[in-house]
């Protein structure tokens, strides 16, 4: 399995589909919101924690930030270096998520759905508006690759492989995209009923 390539791609998929959505659909039943996240192990892609939104709990679990709570909770004997893992987003990371990946040391992040996603398809615009109004940043506005780390978005690089593995990927990217449309509706049908601050 070489970087980026259709394995690859795959596991990330299939983490998302068989590790992350089960719980989101517990979380978005619950009343959180759509987002998760998965910490993987470069070595072999195994997966080290998986975690969905918990902001009826608390409103700083987002997907993200709950995922590496829960990695800090691991025994330290158990917890792989940071530099060692893949951080893999469902949702490209909101402005204190991106930030959390930084202070907690990991090099990278994946996402499948961009901020315009989480705005346009899944009606939670708190992203762009917050990069906006608090950092005066453009959609996209954040620099991508920087001193921290690298962050690679899915539906890209599906679309630079080769035409029959993209056909595979996008049917891939397709399901997921249903599972996630079929949650989005279950949280925007029931989220005037949470005490969630931004929904």
């Amino acid at each position: 399995m070489s970087a980026h390539d259709i394995d690859f791609l795959n596991r990330l998929f299939d983490v998302i589909e068989n590790d992350v959505v089960p719980k989101t659909e517990a979380g978005v039943a619950a009343g959180n919101k759509l987002f998760g996240a998965a910490i993987l192990r470069k070595s072999d892609l195994s997966v080290v924690v998986a975690e969905t939104n918990n902001e009826m709990e608390n409103p700083l679990w987002h997907g993200e930030v709950h995922a590496l709570k829960r990695f800090y909770e691991l025994p330290r004997a158990d917890r792989p270096d940071p530099k060692d893992c893949i951080f893999l987003a469902t949702h490209e990371p909101c402005s204190l998520c991106l930030s959390a990946i930084t202070w907690t040391g990991f090099d990278n992040f994946y996402y499948l759905f961009s901020h315009e996603d989480s705005r346009d398809s899944f009606a939670i615009p708190h992203d762009l508006r917050i990069l906006k109004e608090v950092f005066t940043l453009d959609p996209g506005g954040y620099r991508a690759e920087n001193a921290y780390w690298k962050s690679f978005n899915l539906k890209k690089l599906a679309r630079e492989l080769d035409p029959l593995t993209r056909t595979f990927a996008e049917k891939r990217i397709a399901s997921l995209e249903a599972a996630y449309e079929d949650l989005s509706n279950t949280y925007q049908a029931s989220k005037d009923d949470n005490d969630i601050p931004l929904n």
